[in-house]
């Protein structure tokens, strides 16, 4: 959505109104993800899209009518095979979007609007809805009794917070880039914290675990993996990480070394239920090998435990593949 607000300013600088269109729902193949947007100007100028083209037409009407006065609306599009190859998917599906007059967004935060139901367009102030939004940190739709809402993130990106300078931490650091999370890397050992070592970190921290945990203050959407197989940094920075609201904490090493560290969390005072969390060894279980297929195997489980997912294979999965409706 921030890419359009040049656009937006622009046309509100001269005076127009503008209203936004929002993918809320899709069902099957779609050819844009949930949160996208198309705004529209009052002389019908656009930018972004909700559909890759071929619904577009059809939403710039909705749009110039929202913008005449009319009420927001919630609008169901059936994605034809025709249509869906004009806009290079295999085969077709459906979206929701729901057109009103553009608001002004949140810096962080979410926003959250009546799409069906009593009160259209209505915006809510729900913080345990927002704070639950936040923590699943995508856009998504949400049924409250007789009405549905959308709550639409805007948050930053995840952070990743390795553990250890080693071939793997920097593996890990290339991979959560591509999905445009936040990456950072620390180590009490100067010749392994190295830029040269380290060249997709975005951040590098030479200090102890105490330290760096202070420093980097994990929140709900950080995701905090050790790699040094060393009890002296292994020990101390899982006891903060658990202590912390990591939405993962992870950990490499054979099952019988997991065990063995086990035992010492205990005896150092970090419950079961604390224990548990740990995520190790850490990853997938997809015969990951070298340091790059150990982070995509890593980083798979990540995602996996951010959306409430177990990981496995999709032909096997009861869910939907795509986010669906919550309660």
């Amino acid at each position: 959505m921030r890419e359009l607000l040049p656009d937006i300013e622009r046309w509100q600088a001269g005076g127009e109104k503008v209203a936004v269109a929002t993918v809320v729902a899709t069902r099957r193949s779609a050819p844009r993800p949930v949160g996208s947007k198309l705004a529209v100007s009052e002389r019908g100028e656009l930018a972004g899209s909700v559909s890759g083209g071929c619904v577009e037409g059809d939403v710039y009407v909705a749009a110039q009518e929202v913008l005449s006065g009319g009420e927001p609306r919630l609008i169901t599009y059936g994605i034809t095979d025709d249509m869906a190859l004009g806009v290079g998917l295999p085969c077709g599906g459906e979206i929701d979007v729901f057109v009103e007059p553009f608001h002004e967004l949140p810096e962080q935060g979410v926003v959250i609007t009546v799409i069906a139901g009593a009160g259209v367009g209505e915006k809510l102030e729900d913080e345990a809805l927002a704070e639950s939004a936040l923590r699943r940190g995508r856009s998504h739709v949400i049924e409250l009794g007789d009405r549905t809402v959308f709550a639409d993130v805007f948050a930053p990106p995840p952070r990743l917070f390795v553990y250890g300078a080693v071939d793997t931490a920097d593996a890990l650091c290339a991979a959560a880039k591509i999905l445009g999370w936040r990456t950072i890397v620390a180590d009490a050992r100067a010749r392994f914290a190295t830029p040269e070592r380290l060249p997709n970190a975005d951040e590098i921290l030479l200090l102890w675990p105490e330290e760096a945990m202070e420093l980097v203050r994990p929140d709900f959407a950080t995701a905090i993996v050790v790699l040094t197989h060393d009890d002296k940094f292994d020990l101390p920075l899982l006891q903060t990480a658990l202590a912390s609201d990591a939405f993962y904490v992870g950990a490499l090493g054979s099952r019988k070394n997991q065990a063995r560290r086990n035992d010492l969390l205990r005896e150092a005072g970090v419950s079961d239920d604390d224990i548990e969390r740990i995520a190790g060894p850490s990853g997938l279980d997809i015969g990951a090998d070298s340091p790059a297929e150990t982070a995509l195997s890593m980083l798979s489980e990540m995602l996996a435990v951010r959306a409430g997912r177990s990981g496995g294979r999709l032909k096997e999965a009861k869910t939907r593949i795509h986010a669906e409706r919550v309660a």
